[in-house]
């Protein structure tokens, strides 16, 4: 006889059995989810390849070698003799003896410059920077293969750094696509090929450093750091991410040796890719333009006109007959939104207004007397540098350790300048003389006297050397305010 109760005990189980039961289906469920996770997290995180090659096997046929070449005129050597001397022709007919049958035609010589590029249609359109095809005579483009195209500029973009060339061939031409700067993140792996020191289809890797980087105080500045390795040469060449299109375009680098040190610049894609778009169908790029003089509000201007935040782009002036003047801006406004997108700061507003284009219509947000009105405007074409009755580039003078340049509208709203001051506008400054004048400040009075271009400048230095001194007594306009410097002259010139 089997014993009823000792089976029924032995079918059942025991609360540790249970419990030991429950304990490993969790375990077992746990690591199902930590598997599923670990799978879903390496399928959104991209993993550092164990090689780029079949990447670089990809897209290297679209990236080109560029060589520009420019003439110009070889400098002679300035006679040492006085103006006048009996030496002094002397000199001259000694320096003409190299050349043809005495000839005082002047010498010239050719200028090379190396940089990189990529095709982005099959017809043959190269992007590149500005810089390097900038006042050349001949442009030459070299693919992957060593076949040799002369190159046809399309259009170029000095404030934006970029130009659009155009190779022609009876075939088709491999070409890459543009990505999207703006999904890129801090971290991400990046590919960058091109053509260093002239050497010709180098490939180096890095990752995103930083995104909205300012680096020379134009207009524009917008960069991706990078510390792929980055050398003279690679400007111009594309900056790829791990699905092989065109996020960044290599501009510049930080070094103070000149090679790479890991800190390099690409202008975005997101922005580059618009004013390619309008140098391929104008000639050149169309911003977007309201025709104010702002700057930003600083801490000391909020709490002078009751304001909670530092933000905004105040206007100093309005331009007759601008888009602005036309929507009812008036001096003093501040613009705290544009399109409804908020106005940090009036480089904000400038990147925003010129992103938007032409003709475009658009809303205003501003201040007036602690009221907030919004107005509606269609914007106008920004000048371009070219087009502006002073040219964008006039002549720029060396004096003092200084490269001086005579103002314009453009650069007036670039470094934010007020119509009623006038000067020289200081763009570089030699590094022994930056703790005493900076990048943007407008020289105004030379010696006491009243200066308003780069040339009166040069003109009072010579005067000032004529009498035998040793230092010039500049007087500098910089944020609002005006500063009496004293400078030393150096030898004579």
């Amino acid at each position: 006889m089997r014993p009823i109760t000792a089976t029924a005990k032995a079918q059942r189980p025991s609360q540790a059995g249970k419990t030991q039961t429950f304990l490993a289906f969790s375990l077992v469920l746990m690591s199902a989810l930590v598997i599923s996770m670990l799978l879903a997290f390496s399928a959104h995180a991209r993993q550092m390849p164990e090689s780029f090659a079949d990447l670089v096997e990809k897209l290297s046929p679209a990236v080109v070698n560029i060589s520009s070449v420019q003439t110009v005129e070889a400098r002679s050597s300035r006679s040492p003799f006085p103006p006048g001397s009996p030496f002094e022709d002397f000199f001259e007919e000694f320096l003409n003896r190299g050349q043809p049958n005495g000839s005082d035609e002047p010498q010239t010589r050719k200028l090379q410059s190396l940089g990189s590029g990529f095709i982005i249609d099959a017809k043959g359109l190269v992007v590149t920077n500005n810089h390097v095809i900038e006042s050349a005579d001949e442009v030459t483009v070299r693919t992957v293969d060593g076949e040799e195209y002369e190159a046809e500029v399309i259009g170029r973009d000095a404030e934006g750094d970029l130009a659009l060339l155009r190779i022609q061939s009876d075939e088709d031409f491999p070409f890459v696509q543009w990505g999207s700067s703006s999904k890129a993140r801090v971290g991400d792996w990046v590919l960058s090929i091109g053509n260093p020191f002239g050497l010709g289809g180098s490939v180096t890797a890095g990752i995103i450093s930083a995104h909205h980087r300012q680096i020379s105080g134009g207009p524009f500045d917008d960069f991706i750091q990078t510390d792929a390795s980055i050398n003279r040469g690679n400007s111009g060449g594309p900056l790829f991410d791990l699905d092989g299109n065109v996020i960044g375009i290599n501009t510049a680098i930080f070094s103070p040796t000149g090679g790479n040190v890991g800190i390099a610049f690409a202008i975005p894609s997101d922005q580059a890719r618009k004013v390619i778009a309008q140098i391929e169908e104008f000639g050149y790029a169309r911003r977007g333009y309201l025709g104010v003089q702002i700057q930003p509000v600083d801490r000391m201007t909020a709490d002078a006109l009751g304001l909670d935040d530092a933000k905004g782009a105040l206007v100093n002036s309005v331009t007759p007959d601008s888009p602005a003047e036309k929507a009812g801006v008036e001096d003093g406004d501040i613009i705290i939104e544009f399109n409804g997108e908020k106005v940090e700061d009036s480089a904000a507003l400038v990147k925003v207004v010129s992103s938007l284009g032409v003709e475009e219509k658009a809303t205003l947000t501003i201040l007036r007397g602690g009221d907030r009105k919004t107005l509606s405007v269609v914007t106008g074409e920004r000048p371009r540098p070219e087009d502006s009755e002073d040219p964008a580039q006039p002549s720029v003078t060396e004096e003092l350790g200084m490269e001086l340049s005579d103002l314009n509208g453009v650069l007036r709203q670039q470094f934010n300048v007020p119509d009623d001051v006038n000067g020289a506008l200081v763009l570089q400054v030699a590094p022994d003389l930056r703790q005493r004048v900076a990048r943007g400040d407008v020289i105004v009075e030379v010696n006491r006297k009243p200066v308003e271009t780069s040339g009166d400048v040069s003109a009072a230095i010579a005067d000032i050397r004529a009498e035998g001194r040793s230092a010039a007594l500049l007087r500098l306009y910089r944020n609002g305010d005006f500063y009496f410097i004293p400078i030393p002259l150096g030898g004579d010139e």
